[in-house]
C-alpha cells in the first residue's frame, strides 16, 4: 500500500503530538493513542476506503508479520501474562505476605522500603520489562506497607530499568546497542577500540542514564518530592492505594485488588526463589538462543556474542515459564485446592490485560509514526552550519524529543546513532564517542517522559499506579537530569574531556539537588 510522503515536513509530528497532547488533558491512554492512529492514517492515505485498509494491516502486522506470527510482539505478549500469572501465584503461595512481614524486622523505614526497590532496580538488569514487573513485584508489598505511593514506586522502577539496561554490556539493551555500534565504527574505519571497548567508554558519557540512577537514591534518601510527587506521598501517607487519587480504589492492597486470597503458610522462599529462578532461567536462555545463533553461523561460544545474538523475545518467554513452573511448585506443596491455583492463573493473566490493551495501541501509532517518518524529519534539523563542539549537546535534545515523540529508544538507537555517526565522520571523528553517548542519554530521556513509552508503561503496570499518574510525578525528575546532562553535554562537546564534563554535570547535579530540596520544603 502507498502512502504519502512526509519525511520533509512539520506534518509527521502531528499524530504524536496530538496522541501526547491528549493523553495529558484527558489521562485517557487508550482513547488518545486511538485518535492518534486515525489522524495519522487519515493524512497518510488519500480516502476512506484506503484509511480503513491500512488501518487493518496495521492491526494486522501486530499479530502477523511477513505471512507469519510476528514472534517478537507475541513473545512479549506471553511474557506478561505468564508474569501476570506468576505474581499472582506468588501473592497465592502467601510469599508476598511472609516477604513483608520479614521485611519489616530488616527493613524498619519508608527509607528503607524504597531503597530496596532501587537496589533491585540496579541488580536486575538483564532486560527493562523484565526489570519493571519483576522488581515491582517484589518491592510492592514492602512499599505499601510503609505507605509509599505507588507513583513513587513507578518512579523507581522506571528509573532504574532502563538507565541499567543501557550502561550494562550484559543486557538486552547492551547487546543491541553493540551491534549497532559496529557497524557504525566499520563504516566509518574506526579501529583503535573494539564495539565493545567503545560501548564500555560509552557507558561513563551517558549523563542522562547515570545521574538518573544517582538521582532515586537521592529522592529515597532525602525525601524529595516535588510537584504531583508530593501530592501522591501525602495521600499514600494516610492510605494505601493502587491510585492515591481514587478514592473508589483507596485502601485496597495487591491482595484487594487481585481477589486472592494469601495462604496463612507461605514462606519467605515462596518469593524469593521463583524470582531468583526466573532471573537465572531468563539469563540462562538469553545465552542458550545467543549460542544457538553462533553455532548456526559456524562460530564459537562467547559470552559477549551471545548476548549480541540473543533471542530476547523467546529467552523472557523460556524464563518466565520456568519461574511460573517454580511458583506452581510453591503452591502445590502446600495442597491448595486446584480451584484456587486455576481462578488465580486466570486472575493473574486478566492482571496484565490493561497493559496489553495500552501496548497494542502503543506499538500501532509507532507503526504509524515510522510511516509518517516522523524520525527522519527531526533528524534533519541537525543539518546545516553547526557548531560541532556543540553537537553532543543538540543529538541529546534532537534524541530526546524523538524519542518522546515516538515512545521508543530502541527505535531511536537505530535512527540517530547512525546519524551520529555520519555526523562526526563529516565533522570531527574525535567527538564520535560523545555524539553517540549523546544519542544513548536523550534516547533514554524521551523515553522516561513519553506516555506512550511502553517502558513508561510496564513501569506503572509494575507499580500498579495509574499509567498518567507515573508520567506526570515522573516529568519534574526527568526534565531535571535532562538540565544536567545537557551541562555535561556542553562541557563535553567543547573540551573533549569526559572528565571536565563529568565535573560540570556533577556540579549541575549538586545545584539540580538543592533546588529540588528548596521546592521540597514549601508547603
Amino acid at each position: 500500500m502507498n502512502v504519502l510522503d512526509y519525511s520533509h515536513s512539520a506534518i509527521s509530528l502531528l499524530p504524536p503530538l496530538v496522541a501526547l497532547g491528549l493523553a495529558i488533558i484527558t489521562r485517557h491512554v487508550l482513547l488518545s493513542l486511538g485518535v492518534g492512529v486515525l489522524l495519522g492514517a487519515f493524512l497518510l492515505t488519500d480516502s476512506l476506503g484506503t484509511m480503513g485498509e491500512y488501518i487493518t494491516s496495521t492491526a494486522k502486522g501486530l499479530f502477523i508479520e511477513d505471512g507469519a506470527i510476528n514472534s517478537s510482539n507475541m513473545s512479549i505478549l506471553a511474557f506478561l501474562i505468564l508474569l501476570g500469572m506468576t505474581t499472582a501465584l506468588l501473592t497465592l503461595s502467601g510469599g508476598t505476605r511472609a516477604f513483608a512481614e520479614w521485611a519489616q524486622t530488616k527493613i524498619k523505614t519508608k527509607r528503607g522500603a524504597k531503597l530496596l526497590a532501587a537496589f533491585l532496580g540496579v541488580f536486575i538488569f538483564i532486560d527493562d520489562y523484565f526489570n519493571s514487573l519483576a522488581v515491582g513485584s517484589i518491592s510492592r508489598p514492602v512499599t505499601d506497607r510503609y505507605y509509599v505511593s505507588r507513583a513513587k514506586l513507578a518512579y523507581i522502577l522506571d528509573s532504574t530499568a532502563a538507565p541499567m539496561c543501557v550502561l550494562m554490556p550484559a543486557s538486552s539493551w547492551g547487546a543491541y546497542i553493540i551491534t549497532v555500534i559496529s557497524g557504525i565504527l566499520v563504516s566509518h574505519g574506526v579501529t583503535e577500540y573494539t564495539p565493545l571497548g567503545a560501548f564500555m567508554q560509552l557507558a561513563p558519557m551517558n549523563f542522562y542514564a547515570v545521574f538518573a540512577l544517582l538521582m532515586v537514591f537521592v529522592v529515597a534518601w532525602f525525601q524529595l518530592d516535588v510537584g504531583p510527587m508530593k501530592h501522591h506521598e501525602l495521600e499514600a501517607s494516610h492510605c494505601r492505594g493502587f491510585d492515591e487519587g481514587d478514592s473508589d480504589k483507596r485502601a485496597k492492597d495487591i491482595n484487594d485488588e487481585l481477589e486472592i486470597n494469601e495462604s496463612e503458610h507461605g514462606r519467605v522462599m515462596d518469593l524469593v526463589l521463583p524470582i531468583l529462578v526466573l532471573i537465572f532461567a531468563t539469563l540462562f536462555f538469553m545465552l542458550f538462543t545467543g549460542n544457538q545463533t553462533l553455532a548456526a553461523d559456524g562460530k564459537p561460544f562467547d559470552l559477549l556474542g551471545a548476548f549480541e545474538n540473543t533471542n530476547v523475545g523467546a529467552s523472557l518467554v523460556l524464563g518466565s515459564s520456568v519461574g511460573l513452573i517454580s511458583a506452581l511448585i510453591s503452591v502445590f506443596r502446600q495442597r491448595l485446592p486446584m480451584s484456587d491455583i486455576g481462578f488465580t492463573l486466570w486472575i493473574g493473566a486478566k492482571s496484565m490485560f490493561g497493559a496489553i490493551l495500552i501496548l497494542l495501541f502503543a506499538w500501532s501509532i509507532g507503526g504509524v509514526i515510522n510511516d509518517m517518518a516522523t524520525g527522519r524529519y527531526l533528524s534533519t534539523l541537525v543539518e546545516g552550519n553547526i557548531n560541532p563542539m556543540l553537537l553532543p549537546a543538540i543529538l541529546f535534545l534532537l534524541a530526546g524529543a524523538m524519542a518522546f515523540s515516538t515512545g521508543t529508544s530502541w527505535g531511536t538507537f537505530g535512527i540517530m546513532l547512525p546519524i551520529a555517526g555520519d555526523l562526526a565522520g563529516a565533522t570531527d571523528i574525535a567527538l564520535i564517542l560523545p555524539m553517540l553517548a549523546a544519542v544513548l542519554a536523550g534516547s533514554v530521556f524521551g523515553d522516561h517522559c513519553s506516555p506512550i513509552s511502553d517502558t513508561t508503561i510496564l513501569s506503572s503496570t509494575g507499580a500498579r499506579c495509574h499509567h498518567m499518574d507515573h508520567v506526570s510525578t515522573q516529568l519534574p525528575y526527568a526534565f531535571a537530569m535532562a538540565l544536567v546532562s545537557t551541562v555535561g553535554f556542553l562541557a563535553l562537546g567543547f573540551t573533549d574531556s569526559l572528565a571536565v564534563g563529568f565535573i560540570a554535570a556533577s556540579v549541575a547535579f549538586l545545584l539540580v539537588c538543592s533546588g529540588l530540596a528548596w521546592l521540597a520544603r514549601r508547603p
